[in-house]
């Protein structure tokens, strides 16, 4: 048991580290990463936790938190790429 709380607050370590890197990135996609990486390691920290509470939910909590993450994470990265598609090109002439 105390093997997993050593493991949890190793996380909590970790979550603190990306945060670090979240708001101090310097591109888009540095910070989109940092993201995603806090969402794996909440999944992580919840699947910990719920291991050490004896509490079986929490892991569909945690599998519930993972597939947001991912969805959440790919329509970020799909916002940013086609964002300027949306507008109206001028029309050229044809001679």
């Amino acid at each position: 048991m105390y093997m997993f709380l050593a493991i949890t607050a190793a996380l909590f370590v970790a979550v603190i580290l990306v945060l670090v890197r979240l708001f101090a990135g310097p591109t888009l996609y540095d910070r989109v990463l940092a993201v995603n990486t806090f969402g794996t390691l909440t999944v992580l920290i919840l699947s910990a936790l719920g291991f050490v509470t004896e509490r079986p939910d929490f892991l569909d909590i945690a599998m519930l938190y993972a597939l947001v993450n991912f969805v959440s994470t790919i329509a970020i990265l799909k916002f940013f790429r086609y964002r300027s598609f949306g507008r109206i090109r001028p029309e050229t002439e044809e001679g």
